[in-house]
């Protein structure tokens, strides 16, 4: 979004994003299209609250990653066929107008749009149906984009829901076609710039943490620390967090998913923390754990130190050709290891488990790893080799309820074509000696 369609003044909180990663992200996407294919990608709905309430705006991953577009009511078609060469490539977004203008802020004009996307031709929404009835009557194959992430919840239905629906009963005898395997092959690998911004939201959660270094110690609570950690978010031009934090201190540590953030950090515990920044619409996704006084007990140290090396092991089994299924298991051997040495399980647990649910899940029950990008748990796909500039997690974890402990480490790096993966939060500490030493430097 700009002031004007002239200025390139930007009022998106990011700064401006070289329009050649959108124009790259649709050759991809153009590539592995059947000839004579038409596809369109619908954006977000804005989700109301209450009253004249609403969430704030989030755009459609999809159609973000093929134009930059980063507004509500906006439609991509995409037609590298079509007869009209200008029509191969269109944009229809919202018409901005002085009344918008002064309510809501300005939105993309013709010409903002093209800096932002590279596409020339843009059309106002209420053109819609017109321009898209021609087009139809020359496409054969239609591809529409349903939500295929192998966790998504689908109950609510969303814009891209509704047009999909409409498409298909105004227009019941084309051949319809899923977007959805073919974006989730192109998003998973990423381009330079790409990693550019997944960098940036990277450092932006360096710097909130080396924040939370300095504030921690007995007695500050755990919203206290979000709100350091958001401050820092926002003045790094973030719009705040990728995903729900979690700021889990003592047994709270031990909740996988614990959002309440709410208690009071005692003398003593572990705090685990699983929280970051994104940064342009990109996610990044970091765990680490901090010992609220400032010094670990030698059985953190020994939990602590048993996660970091399951961490760094598994990182480098993270090598183009794997399969992720055998890189679990894999890692799963590794963390058996660690368990047995910290007498937390015994070889007949080993010798009577139930294969489906390994001895080790008792203390480690989630992945090692998961697709990182416009959305945390990005798309990928999953039952087909590692590549080269896939993004993945690394978050191996203990959680020993009876101890009041739980350690979860995790860093996000980028698959290499060879030599081990490429950590984009190798600033960020990690090591005991490392941790104690920055903490104990202001306390």
């Amino acid at each position: 979004m700009y002031l004007s369609g002239n200025s390139g003044i930007e009022i998106m909180k990011y700064e401006k994003i070289d329009k050649s990663l959108f124009e790259d992200n649709r050759r991809r996407f153009k590539e592995q299209l059947i000839p004579g294919s038409l596809a369109i990608f619908n954006s977000n709905d804005i989700i109301t609250t209450s009253a004249d309430s609403t969430m704030p705006f989030v755009q459609h991953r999809d159609i973000f990653h093929l134009s930059g577009v980063d507004q509500e009511e906006s439609i991509l078609v995409i037609f590298p066929d079509c007869s009209t060469e200008k029509n191969r490539e269109i944009l229809f977004l919202k018409e901005t107008n002085e009344h918008i203008a002064v309510w809501e802020g300005e939105k993309l004009t013709k010409a903002a749009a093209y800096e932002t996307s590279k596409i020339k031709t843009v059309y106002w929404l209420n053109e819609f149906e017109t321009v898209f009835n021609t087009l139809m009557a020359e496409a054969n194959n239609i591809y529409l984009n349903n939500n295929e992430h192998t966790r998504a919840n689908t109950e609510a239905e969303t814009r891209e829901d509704r047009f999909i629906s409409w498409c298909k009963k105004k227009y019941p005898n084309h051949t319809y076609h899923r977007s959805a395997p073919i974006m989730h092959k192109i998003r998973s690998v990423k381009h330079r710039l790409e990693l550019d911004l997944m960098q940036r939201a990277c450092d932006i959660t360096e710097q909130a943490f080396r924040r939370v270094l300095r504030f921690l110690k007995p007695g500050v609570w755990e919203y206290e620390i979000e709100a350091e950690i958001m401050h820092e978010f926002l003045m790094s031009r973030s719009k705040g967090f990728a995903y729900t934090p979690i700021i889990a201190s003592g047994p709270n540590a031990c909740v996988l998913h614990y959002i309440e953030n709410n208690k009071q950090c005692n003398d003593g515990d572990v705090i685990l923390f699983d929280w970051a920044a994104e940064y342009a619409n990109y996610a990044s996704d970091m765990s680490r754990c901090l010992p609220v006084n400032g010094r670990f007990t030698e059985r953190q140290k020994k939990v602590y130190e048993a996660v970091l090396r399951v961490k760094n092991e598994a990182t480098k089994l993270l090598t183009p050709g794997t399969m992720l299924a055998e890189y679990h298991k894999e890692v799963g051997k590794l963390m058996e290891s660690e368990l047995l040495g910290l007498n937390l399980i015994t070889s007949t647990d080993i010798e009577n488990q139930n294969p489906d649910w390994p001895a080790y899940k008792k203390y480690f029950m989630h992945g090692t790893s998961h697709f990182i990008g416009l959305d945390t748990h990005d798309v990928g796909l999953w039952t087909e080799p590692i590549q080269e500039n896939n993004v993945f997690t690394v978050e191996p974890g203990i959680y020993i309820p009876e101890e009041n402990l739980g350690i979860r480490l995790e860093d996000d790096v980028v698959v290499q074509s060879s030599g081990d993966p490429f950590n984009l939060m190798r600033n960020i500490p990690i090591e005991i000696e490392e941790i104690e030493e920055l903490m104990n430097a202001v306390h």
